[in-house]
């Protein structure tokens, strides 16, 4: 797509960005909040967007920003028992979301320490982008990674001597 619409980009590219968010989210009604939030933050600046190299790489920077805002607040909202409206399948979230395992332990951890996790092995951004990303020094993006990938490897080796 030498110039595509905004419509277009969204509608192709948003499994991909629900799957982000709900890495970052852990909730699916979150997830489809934040990727609606940063999809109409998206919208509204489209003309200087779409001429950029990542406009993707914007709408997850501002998802994580979004996210990083929401931490730093106090929650004020009530989530609902069942969304109002039947979710579009994604199969393949659907795969990571079956492996209980993983999606349990990810989930028990903090939701910087997360998206710590998320930004430096799913996006492969480096700790300077991820520190800046999420308004915290380089050295917390560092040792939020080390404390994350620890308590996942505790917790994979607690389930084997547990089911071993």
């Amino acid at each position: 797509m030498d110039d595509p619409t905004f419509e277009s980009f969204a509608a192709q590219r948003l499994p991909a960005l629900y799957r982000y968010a709900m890495v970052l989210t852990q909730n699916r009604h979150d997830a489809e909040d934040l990727v609606q939030e940063a999809l109409t933050r998206t919208g509204l600046r489209w003309h200087a967007i779409r001429r950029k190299d990542d406009p993707e790489g914007y709408v997850r920077t501002a998802m994580v920003r979004i996210m990083a805002n929401r931490w730093r607040r106090p929650k004020r909202e009530v989530s609902m028992a069942a969304p109002p409206e039947a979710m579009a399948e994604d199969l393949e979230l659907q795969r990571l979301l079956d492996d209980d395992g993983l999606r349990s332990r990810v989930a028990a951890l903090p939701p910087r320490m997360r998206a710590v996790l998320v930004l430096r092995y799913v996006e492969a951004r480096g700790d300077e982008e991820i520190a800046r990303l999420l308004g915290c020094s380089r050295g917390t993006v560092k040792s939020q990674a080390s404390r994350g990938l620890a308590r996942l490897r505790e917790a994979v080796k607690t389930e084997e001597i547990e089911h071993g």
